[in-house]
Parts: structure tokens; C-alpha cells; sequence
């Protein structure tokens, strides 16, 4: 019944269709390596983008429902203290049950490179994987229980499984993956992450999951992958790289490529690992204050912080966090149906991506998405501004949102970790990552934070802010150095007294 009801509104058979197309783009995508991907390498990246889906399902499903989800919030506050919730204690309620999925990730990312080598990189992402069975359980049952607090913890448990997985995920399948099909392989983390956005918004649609009654359960699915992930990973092998690099075990390092590429000679590909061991053992590991400290790291650092910001700061994730609410504003008739329309133009753009990065180059699609990001911030402002005397300006608020979220994924979405990992050695580079995982979901955490109040005060001016940050971020590859370094040196000088 629910989808026959979905199914003949005709706002929704234009996005089923704009939703075919990205299936087929993708499945031509896959096809073209199909022939030289094996069945076991094929379930092992499979099974490792599942917690790529997730961090992405668990980024878009807060948006659709929080008018539901408030009023709940409301209805509880109702029952415990005989009163309707103060304006300003809903608005921080929510804030907080949108960031502080930021805080988890946040804590968590800094124990990637821990967790992966103490454990492995598969039992890592099996052992983390009880973090959003247990966050996906607290957010489902927050209605029965009538608890607020359940939701904003399972959230934040959600977030530092999804802290994890976003480390984890791309590391694991950049080792296990061929050299010829590592760049390829590598960039369906972005797409799974953009893909679980656009499923979370779809299902929360009121006609299916966003409903008064159903809400719970769009929280909870998130078990679903959970549970398959589970199930997957003892059938997939460990990271050959991982073994013979970090544990030395070179027979099932062996054993592990045979079964990943069919082949029953793996020499060559041992050699190149023999080679990546031989430079490592060769440059000792940097810790992050010593990537601080020297001046050999300062500018790749500054660099790498200034990319992480530049991506959570450009007001993304405001988009996807309250689309929903940004649509209405703006007076938009179906808000819902527009926030997966931007969903599928993340997806298509995401996709064509992929095609762009290796022939325009990393720094050109990065200061092409922030100017043109900039410049739909501007035409958003303006055009939310002139709303009330210009009614037709809610179609051009429409079409800037789905302008900025396009530009976003051609550059300051991928290109930034990209950096981070060719800036570089194997010797200071899981410090750096962890500064710019770091970095990154502080950033996100502000902005989850503060836009909701943003929405409140600024009114059609909610994106100026935007629009001075992506302003200050555009030109910044040039001037850095000048304000940059200054406050660097400060900073620096008093860790050397530390």
C-alpha cells in the first residue's frame, strides 16, 4: 500500500526516474571493471563499503523527520513536567541530537590507526560494528521509552562507529585492492557515503519510515547493514598488506593474495610490498606533536588542516542536516521530495567526479567547488531575501542549493583526503590523518551545532556566513603563508617550551 500511494504521485515518479538513471550510471561504472575484479575481491570491497554506507545513511537520516522528532521530543517534555518545552531548550535539544554524532566521530577517528593495528583492519570493523548495533537499538526504542537522552546517545555512539569506519573502510580496501584498480576502487568510499545519504532521505518520507508512528524505525534500520556486515566479513580476507608489513606473517599474506586476485603466483606483488616494508622500516613514525614541531611538515600540515576545514565549513552538511527546513524557508512546496533531488544530484555529481580528478587536477577542481559554491551562497541569499515580494525565487533557492551541493562534490568533497595522503610519507602520515580526521569533525561539529541557530536569528541571511567563509577559503592555496605561518610559529614555539 505504501508504495502504491508513493508511486502515483508524480513529483515522485520524476525522482524514481532521475534515481534509475544514477543506477544505471553507477552499474556501467562497476561493469567496466568487472572482468579483472575476482569474486572474493568484489565481497571484500563490498562488504567494507557497508560502513561507508552507513556513516552516510546516518548523516542524511536526521533531516527529513525533525519536525516529527521535535514534536516527540515535545510530547516527552509534556509528560515529565506537565508543560510544553521552552522554544530555546527544543532548539538546543536538537542541535545537540544533530552534532554530537560529530563528538563521537570526533573522539573516534583518533583511534583508527590504533584499533587497525592492534587489531587488523577486518577485526576492526567487526568489533566496530557492536558500536552502531548499540547506537541503532538506543535511537529505535528513544520512542518507547519516551527518552530524549536515548536518541542523543545513540547518536553520539552512532557517530563514533561511523568515526571509525571512515578510516577503516578506505584503508582496508586501498590494500587489498590491485594497483591498477587501487584509484578506482579507492573513490567508492565517497560514493557509498553520498548513496546512504540519498537512501536515508528517501526513506524518510513520510509515505514510508518519516511518519509519527515509523520515525523510530528509520533510525534503527541502520542495523540492517550492520548485521549483513557481520555476517560478510569471516568470509573475507585480511589485509595482506597488513599481515606482512605489520605482523611479518608473509605465508598468509601470501595465501590472502592468492585468494584476492586468483592467481596462484604472487611474487611480484610481494615484492612491491617487500620494497613499501624496506622504506618504512627506514623512516621512523612521527607523532603529532612532533608533525607540529617541525618545520619540514609545517606547510603540508597547514595545507591539510586548511582543506579539512575549507570541505565542513563551506556549509555542506548544513545542507544535508537541514535541507528540509532550508526548502521550507524558502518556500518550497514538496521540501522532502527537493532534499532527495539534492540527494540524487549529490550522487550524479559524485560519479562525475570520479572522471575529472586525475584530468583537471586536484587543485583546480577544489578552487572551481569553492567558487562556485560561493557563488550559489550568494544567490541563495539573495534570493530567500527577495522571497516575500518575489514569489518564483523559491525555484531559484531550489536550483542554487542543488548548484552548491554539484559544486561540492566536484571538488572540496573528495579532493581534500586525496591531499592529505599524497602529502605525505608512510613515516608522518597517520599522524597527519588523524589531525585531519580530527579537523574535520570538530568542523562538523560547529556547523551541526550552529546553524540550527543560524536558522533562528539570520533569518534569509542564514548563508551569509557561508558565504564569507568559502570567500575567505577560496584564494587561500595563495595567501596562506601570510596570517597562516604567523600564527604557526606562535603556536609552535610554545610547544618547544612544553
Amino acid at each position: 500500500m505504501i508504495l502504491c500511494s508513493l508511486t502515483n504521485d508524480s513529483g515522485w515518479r520524476h525522482l524514481s526516474s532521475l534515481y534509475t538513471i544514477l543506477f544505471a550510471l553507477n552499474a556501467v561504472f562497476f561493469l567496466v571493471f568487472l572482468q579483472t575484479v575476482t569474486g572474493t575481491l568484489a565481497l571484500s570491497v563490498f562488504t567494507a563499503v557497508l560502513g561507508s554506507l552507513q556513516f552516510g545513511y546516518n548523516i542524511g537520516v536526521i533531516n527529513a523527520p525533525q519536525k516529527i522528532i521535535e514534536q516527540d521530543y515535545n510530547e516527552t517534555w509534556v509528560h515529565r513536567y506537565g508543560e510544553s518545552i521552552p522554544t530555546g531548550t527544543l532548539t538546543s535539544l536538537w542541535s545537540l541530537s544533530v552534532a554530537i554524532f560529530s563528538i563521537g566521530g570526533m573522539l573516534s577517528s583518533s583511534c583508527v590507526g590504533f584499533a587497525s593495528e592492534w587489531l587488523g583492519r577486518r577485526k576492526a570493523m567487526l568489533i566496530n560494528n557492536l558500536f552502531a548495533f548499540i547506537g541503532g537499538s538506543l535511537m529505535g526504542m528513544s520512542k518507547i521509552c519516551r527518552s530524549f537522552e536515548m536518541m542523543i546517545l545513540g547518536r553520539f555512539i552512532i557517530g563514533a562507529y561511523c568515526g571509525l569506519a571512515s578510516g577503516l573502510t578506505p584503508m582496508y580496501v586501498g590494500e587489498i585492492a590491485p594497483t591498477s584498480l587501487r584509484g578506482a576502487l579507492g573513490t567508492l568510499h565517497q560514493l557509498a557515503i553520498v548513496t546512504g545519504i540519498l537512501i536515508a532521505q528517501i526513506l524518510g518520507l513520510e509515505a514510508l519510515l518519516g511518519s509519527e508512528e515509523l520515525w523510530p524505525v528509520l533510525m534503527g534500520v541502520t542495523v540492517v547493514p550492520t548485521v549483513l556486515q557481520m555476517a560478510l566479513l569471516p568470509f573475507c580476507p585480511e589485509s595482506p598488506r597488513f599481515l606482512y608489513i605489520v605482523r611479518c606473517q608473509e605465508h598468509h599474506a601470501k595465501s590472502g593474495l592468492r585468494r584476492l586476485t586468483g592467481r596462484l603466483e604472487v611474487g611480484d606483488m610481494l615484492a612491491e610490498m617487500k620494497e613499501e616494508k624496506r622504506r618504512m622500516d627506514m623512516e621512523r613514525k612521527v607523532s603529532i606533536l612532533e608533525l607540529f614541531r617541525s618545520p619540514l611538515y609545517r606547510q603540508p600540515i597547514i595545507i591539510s588542516i586548511l582543506l579539512q576545514l575549507s570541505q565542513q565549513l563551506s556549509g555542506i552538511n548544513a545542507i544535508f542536516y537541514y535541507s528540509t527546513s532550508i526548502f521550507m524557508k524558502a518556500g518550497v512546496q514538496s521540501p522532502v521530495y527537493a532534499t532527495i533531488g539534492a540527494g540524487v544530484v549529490n550522487c550524479a555529481f559524485t560519479v562525475v567526479s570520479l572522471f575529472l580528478v586525475e584530468r583537471m587536477g586536484r587543485r583546480t577542481l577544489h578552487m572551481l567547488g569553492l567558487g562556485g559554491m560561493c557563488i550559489c551562497a550568494i544567490i541563495m541569499t539573495m534570493a530567500l531575501a527577495l522571497l516575500d515580494s518575489v514569489p518564483w525565487m523559491s525555484y531559484i533557492s531550489m536550483l542554487a542549493i542543488y548548484a552548491f551541493v554539484g559544486f561540492f562534490e566536484v571538488g572540496p568533497g573528495p579532493i581534500p583526503w586525496f591531499f592529505v595522503a599524497e602529502l605525505f610519507s608512510q613515516g608522518p602520515r597517520p599522524a597527519a590523518m588523524a589531525v585531519a580526521g580530527c579537523s574535520n569533525w570538530t568542523a562538523n561539529f560547529i556547523v551541526g551545532m550552529g546553524f540550527q541557530y543560524r536558522c533562528l536569528t539570520c533569518c534569509s541571511y542564514m548563508f551569509y556566513i557561508i558565504v564569507l567563509l568559502l570567500t575567505l577559503f577560496s584564494p587561500y592555496l595563495i595567501f596562506y603563508s601570510v596570517f597562516i605561518l604567523v600564527i604557526f610559529r606562535t603556536f609552535s614555539h610554545c610547544l618547544n617550551q612544553v
